[in-house]
């Protein structure tokens, strides 16, 4: 497995960059008592969120230098696996899919989603956002964001809606039910591309972003049925501290 081949560190990042997994996560929210305002002062461990200056989202109109980042993506079809974190919905995949870029490759982890959007185009923010989360060999991680705008229901989205419970649950596998990554992903594999943070505590940096610049679709009812099983779970955009963001030309 996969896992087995992560440090205990990294893997213990890698499973904190999805809301409320365990449960010293629950002290944090989206209220207006323990919401991302108050993420830094609910905990020493999570003084990144409120003292860091690479922290995400951003707002991607800031990109200050543009370029076409080399990108891969080499995922498979693979068991449907899927759970409810309390405060986001997360697809688990088994070993085998990738992502290459900058010479790294890392390997897929999971899916998890918010509503709305986190990054921003320029103020805009999308209704559903999925956050694609790798790990390289070597501990680094990546995510990649894909953006969902309101047009035909997507079937891979389908699956793991039919999955989640309506509660906090542990990760279940679907009998007989497999997913394929490459469904929630648009063709066009242009992205936006800078070094930020884990969205939820403990906000850690070091983070290689990468952002799909094309969004693809997913239903009302599907957008409607993650607002349902969320609740906004969205941080606001941080400031830029003069990092280099890369737009595609």
């Amino acid at each position: 497995m996969i896992y087995r081949r992560i440090s205990g560190t990294v893997m213990a990042a890698l499973l904190l960059s999805s809301p409320a997994l365990a449960e010293h996560h629950q002290a944090y929210g989206y209220g207006a008592d323990n919401g991302p305002e108050k993420w830094g002062q609910l905990a020493d461990k999570y003084a990144l969120c409120e003292k860091g200056d690479m922290q995400s989202p951003i707002d991607l109109a800031g990109a200050n230098a543009m370029g076409n980042v080399a990108l891969t993506v080499d995922y498979e079809t693979g068991p449907l696996t899927v759970s409810n974190k309390g405060l986001t919905i997360q697809a688990d995949f088994a070993p085998g899919s990738t992502m290459t870029s900058g010479g790294m490759a890392f390997n897929l982890i999971q899916i998890h989603f918010h509503t709305p959007s986190e990054h921003a185009i320029s103020g805009k923010r999308y209704p559903l956002t999925g956050h694609f989360v790798h790990a390289t060999e070597g501990g680094k991680l990546g995510v990649l964001g894909v953006m969902f705008e309101e047009g035909a229901a997507n079937a891979e989205l389908a699956k793991i809606l039919a999955a989640a419970p309506a509660g906090k649950s542990e990760p279940a596998t679907v009998a007989g039910q497999t997913i394929d990554p490459n469904g929630m992903l648009p063709a066009d594999r242009s992205v936006y591309r800078y070094m930020g943070s884990l969205t939820t505590p403990p906000c850690s940096e070091g983070v290689n972003w990468h952002v799909l610049n094309a969004p693809i679709t997913a239903s009302a009812e599907q957008i409607a049925a993650f607002e349902k099983l969320m609740g906004d779970n969205a941080r606001p955009v941080r400031a830029l501290n003069n990092r280099l963001v890369v737009a595609p030309e």
